[in-house]
């Protein structure tokens, strides 16, 4: 049984859609039928190719707070003892999104099918990473599927909520940001070039502050598309270079060099190695599985190399703390609470205990930087207004001096 979307027209001729599950879209129509519609289209939820690939869906992505809704139901659902397939046909009937309810019956098909979950869910790799599939394999090999899935709420929860308070701190230094470059530019547009006309009238020579003025003033209005064009293209071809793995190395490379970035990073890169470690060895994960995918999770290849070396080491038998004590990424207190996890049979919740750690460190630097961002934007933005006004000030002060 699989599901269908449709498009059909009611007896007042006015269009109907939704989804409707069955064997085939023959079936469909005639169901539509016997409803009195007048189907227009029947198309598949989920489209297989000949060859096994699948094809683009219907309805488009789903996003973080869809799935995170559909996780939080269908933990609630499991826990209260629904059979998965009812939790997830409830989960679609009360589906505000079209992209979610299709992506769920899309799932459900796969599960009447006989799949289990996690490999229904890889059909969906874009709204399902490697952490979230080893994850809910790992709940439905143990049984403690809805245990898991709650785990997987509360790691999705903080990580939105950090993104969402990030994102809020960082509103009003873009707009102040924003505002003062538009400023600049528009006392250097429209300003300067009307003060020009005055002061070139006078025959006087000006100040040197004004004539740096000015020049600056002609050039962007001479050139302004040209300096739109490149920024674009700097932007855009940077963006592509990092695409490769030689330029995108060493540009990790040089960033973990740069004293108060390559701190931040660090914390960064750790919170979310750990993290990820304690949600899949909690969840049951063999720990060689949990380090392949903590590793792809990461963003700055240096760190994903050192996971990999250390992943080497512990296929040899070495303890996890030592092999990532070799490769000399992680902080100390770190590696200490891993050490101590392994000794004490707790890995798990000491992995947690030290993304807590890292996590407390970032937001309290985050909200140190953005502290001190603001106020200096503030300095700097004034600065270059001050010097714009003087600049236009002094030829009057001068042309004052020689009247008296």
């Amino acid at each position: 049984m699989g599901a269908f979307r449709y498009v059909a027209l009611d007896a007042n001729g006015r269009q109907q859609q939704g989804t409707l599950e069955g064997d085939s879209a023959r079936l469909i129509r005639q169901e539509l039928r016997h409803q009195g519609l007048l189907p227009v289209s029947v198309d598949p939820v989920r489209r297989t190719a000949r060859d096994g690939r699948r094809l683009p869906r219907i309805g488009g992505a789903v996003s973080k707070r869809d799935l995170l809704l559909f996780t939080q139901q269908l933990a609630t659902l499991l826990r209260s003892g629904l059979p998965l397939e009812e939790a997830l046909r409830a989960i679609a009937d009360q589906a505000e999104s079209r992209a979610l309810e299709n992506m769920v019956l899309d799932i459900r098909s796969q599960i009447l099918e006989g799949r289990n979950l996690s490999d229904a869910i890889a059909g969906h790799p874009s709204t399902f990473d490697n952490l979230y599939r080893a994850t809910v394999g790992a709940g439905e090999a143990s049984g403690r599927l809805d245990a898991v899935l709650a785990g997987l709420v509360t790691h999705m929860t903080r990580q939105q909520g950090l993104t969402r308070n990030t994102q809020a701190a960082l509103v009003y230094p873009v707009i102040l940001t924003v505002v003062s470059i538009l400023v600049v530019i528009g006392l250097l547009h429209f300003v300067v070039p009307e003060i020009v006309i005055v002061f070139q009238g006078t025959g006087q020579n000006l100040p040197g502050l004004t004539v740096g003025l000015i020049a600056m003033s002609d050039f962007l209005q001479a050139y302004w598309a040209w300096l739109l064009a490149s920024t674009v293209a700097v932007v855009g071809g940077g963006r592509l270079l990092l695409v490769q793995p030689v330029p995108r190395a060493s540009w990790h490379r040089f960033l973990m060099r740069v004293p108060g970035i390559s701190r931040f990073l660090r914390t960064l890169q750790t919170a979310r190695l750990t993290r990820t470690l304690a949600i899949l060895v909690g969840s049951g994960v063999p720990l060689l599985d949990s380090l392949r995918i903590a590793g792809d999770v990461l963003s700055l290849d240096p760190y994903r190399q050192a996971v990999h070396e250390a992943t080497d080491r512990v296929r040899e038998g070495e303890p996890l703390s030592r092999a990532l004590e070799r490769s000399r990424r992680l902080p100390p207190i770190t590696l200490s609470l891993i050490a101590s996890g392994e000794t004490s049979g707790n890995l798990a919740g000491m992995l947690a205990s030290a993304a807590d750690d890292q996590e407390s460190e970032i937001e309290a630097g985050t909200e140190m930087l953005l502290s001190l961002f603001e106020p200096l934007l503030i300095l700097v933005m004034g600065g270059a207004v001050l010097l714009i006004v003087l600049a236009m000030l002094l030829p009057i002060f001068e042309m004052n001096t020689l009247v008296a």
